[in-house]
């Protein structure tokens, strides 16, 4: 049965389970731990910044109204049985027009359990059998993100020829910046469409009833898939294709990395400095909006033309206080230790 999607103002009990009304895509659920009545707004759907979000990690809670709700992996206890459901892989491939001239979005799963050679239906999306091997996902202990390939069959050349298409409007771009969405969740959430029809001839005396046109009458019905929900699922993975690592009449291999995986970056971005501001004087991060001035040496000023921010913490005690909250924009403690 699937899991009922959160309601406004509705009174909830210990252990009730919900999901948010928009699919997020990270597999998670939410049990109620504190029984009481869900608030007017769903969490993290108003824009109203004092609404809380829905938790991004299992076990994080949420206030709402007066509930408490703790997230929870939508697929885990399904997993930890001793015979679970088989898990099924689909793809999305996702352009964008700017690089690869359209928005168009593929859909495709790799053929394997039993749906080796039909669709694979999932949230009334169509996703088509294409030969493929996806590997490489795993992620290690050793520092380093995965950098997963996936390689497509190239027989029919169809591959070759969209990335004509592709590097018609971006030359030499292979698909690079496509993303790859991995979409994992277990067969029995698969919708019902997938398990076929029921199929019952109907006979008279032993023989079959036929049409005025000499037709068996036969009567069909689809097959109810109880668990199907679209929304049980592991948490959704996007990957970018990075570069073409080969093509040949028989495959084409593509390198995917994460978001994050860039050449010739860092993370994090800002460096960690211990005495010197990095906001820019009056900024929203600065916050200062006051009508006492200083010069850079902290000494007091009569204009706000001469109004200049030395960028140490002593100036920032002139302007909001010497033990007030101080919104200083580096890391004063970072020379403390080595």
């Amino acid at each position: 049965m699937a899991i009922a999607a959160w309601s406004a103002g509705t009174a909830f009990s210990v252990g009730d389970i919900c999901r948010p009304t928009v699919n997020d895509g990270t597999g998670l659920f939410f049990r109620c731990t504190t029984a009481g009545t869900s608030a007017g707004t769903e969490p993290g759907v108003n824009a109203d910044s004092t609404i809380p979000n829905w938790p991004k990690n299992a076990g994080d809670t949420v206030t709402d109204g007066t509930c408490v709700w703790t997230a929870i992996s939508s697929t885990y206890g399904d997993l930890a049985v001793s015979n679970p459901s088989a898990i099924v892989e689909l793809f999305q491939l996702r352009l964008d027009s700017e690089l690869h001239g359209s928005n168009d979005i593929y859909y495709f799963h790799a053929g394997t359990n039993e749906f080796i050679d039909s669709n694979i239906i999932f949230d009334s999306q169509v996703y088509s059998p294409v030969p493929i091997k996806a590997d490489g996902f795993e992620y290690t202990n050793t520092g380093t993100l995965p950098r997963p390939t996936l390689t497509v069959s190239n027989l029919s050349s169809t591959i070759s020829a969209l990335l004509l298409v592709v590097n018609a409007t971006t030359a030499g771009n292979d698909l690079g910046g496509a993303e790859v969405r991995r979409i994992r969740t277990l067969a029995k959430y698969l919708d019902s469409i997938n398990f076929g029809d029921n199929q019952l001839a109907i006979t008279q005396g032993g023989d079959f009833l036929v049409t005025q046109d000499g037709d068996n009458i036969e009567y069909k019905s689809q097959i109810d898939n109880p668990t199907a929900d679209p929304n049980a699922r592991f948490p959704d993975e996007r990957w970018f294709i990075d570069r073409k690592a080969s093509e040949t009449r028989d495959s084409v291999t593509f390198e995917l990395a994460s978001k994050f995986d860039l050449a010739g970056q860092k993370i994090p971005r800002r460096q960690i400095v211990a005495n010197i501001c990095q906001w820019k004087y009056r900024s929203p991060e600065c916050s200062y909006a006051g009508t006492d001035y200083y010069d850079v040496n902290g000494k007091e000023v009569s204009t706000r033309a001469q109004d200049v921010c030395g960028k140490r913490v002593a100036s920032c005690k002139l302007r909001f206080g010497e033990n007030a909250e101080l919104p200083f924009g580096s890391f004063p403690g970072a020379g403390l230790s080595k």
